[in-house]
């Protein structure tokens, strides 16, 4: 009788790329909806797949296959999953690249009209290149916030939203007054439109603050001043990059592995919230091309539901307007 091997996996973790704009009820957070059905039902059918993509680097992957696990993407985002008996050691860094898959994307995401210029920069002294793209965030574990107590915690790849600073740009997340606000134009003097009265009840969207500052070898000129060093493990095409390690130590609940090196029970899921875009809409008539109306406030651009009172705008084309260089609002037109 041949050998048998049964080889038993568990979960290490979790990352769920949920983003607002196919989750929310119109002006309605998802967190924050009522009936719990609906909130499953949103999940069941969510897929991130056809608009956001999550790989493995290929030093995470290696590392994977070193203790026997296994990544895979899902709808939800992916799953990392290791046999119960592998021992992973507390100095491992796991990283993963998050892409573009649609190009619309881009218009109902809010903090996507930074530039994201990739630089290549000769340093004299090293003889060496160095590459780096600006405005990518960068999420992780060790650095990450969480809401709510119990089991209905949850933890964010995302920093805390930070206070309102001079040279924040449109649609950048504030708290201020305990609240979460997001500027609708540059600062200075930007105005700004309230997400929800109490901060610490909503999600921790990725936001201006998770882009890190950029600090180039001493002599090297011309660096964007945040973003990432490109490398031969991170592509041009990179959107976001995720950076867990198995141990934090002033928040063990972000932890993936015990006291042993072992997976945790239960193991953690990792959230990263893309807030959905907010716009002024304006009514204009499809034969004349002349305006309308213009809504008093700010929507958000949403798949369900309808936050303003007449029809909705698709997740299509958004329009910058400015004063001189300033972006003073964004505009969805709506031909009627």
């Amino acid at each position: 009788m041949g050998e048998r091997v049964i080889r038993g996996y568990q979960r290490l973790f979790e990352i769920r790329l949920l983003h607002h704009y196919w989750l929310d009820e119109g002006a309605t957070l998802f967190d924050l909806l009522s009936d719990q059905g609906t909130k499953d039902a949103r999940l069941l059918t969510y897929d991130a797949r056809p608009f956001l993509k999550i790989a493995p680097t290929g030093a995470t992957a290696t590392a994977l296959d070193g203790f026997g696990g296994f990544f895979k993407e899902t709808g939800l985002g992916c799953i990392v999953a290791v046999p119960s008996s592998a021992v992973i050691s507390a100095d491992v860094i796991l990283e993963f690249i998050v892409t573009v898959q649609s190009k619309d994307l881009l218009n109902y995401t809010a903090l996507t009209l930074r530039p994201c210029r990739i630089y290549d920069l000769y340093h004299q002294s090293e003889q060496k290149t160095y590459r780096y793209k600006e405005n990518v965030p960068v999420l992780s574990n060790l650095s990450g916030a969480s809401r709510g107590t119990g089991p209905t915690r949850t933890f964010f790849l995302s920093k805390e939203i930070p206070a309102l600073a001079a040279d924040d740009q449109v649609e950048a997340l504030v708290v201020s007054g305990g609240a979460l606000v997001q500027l609708t134009g540059d600062q200075p003097g930007a105005a700004t439109q309230p997400i929800g009265t109490v901060a610490t009840d909503l999600p921790v969207f990725v936001h201006q603050g998770d882009v890190p500052a950029i600090v180039p070898p001493a002599g090297l000129v011309g660096a964007p001043a945040r973003g990432i060093l490109l490398t031969d493990e991170i592509p041009d095409s990179v959107f976001a990059l995720v950076r867990v390690t198995p141990v934090r130590a002033d928040a063990d609940e972000f932890s993936f592995i015990d006291a042993g090196g072992h997976a945790k029970v239960p193991h953690p899921v990792y959230h990263v919230r893309f807030k959905n875009r907010l716009t002024t809409w304006r009514y204009m008539n499809k034969s004349t091309r002349a305006m309308i109306s213009e809504e008093a406030t700010p929507f958000p651009l949403t798949w369900f539901g309808n936050a303003g009172t007449k029809q909705k705008p698709s997740g299509g084309s958004v329009k910058a307007e400015k004063s001189g260089d300033r972006i003073t609002q964004l505009v969805s037109e709506i031909y009627v």
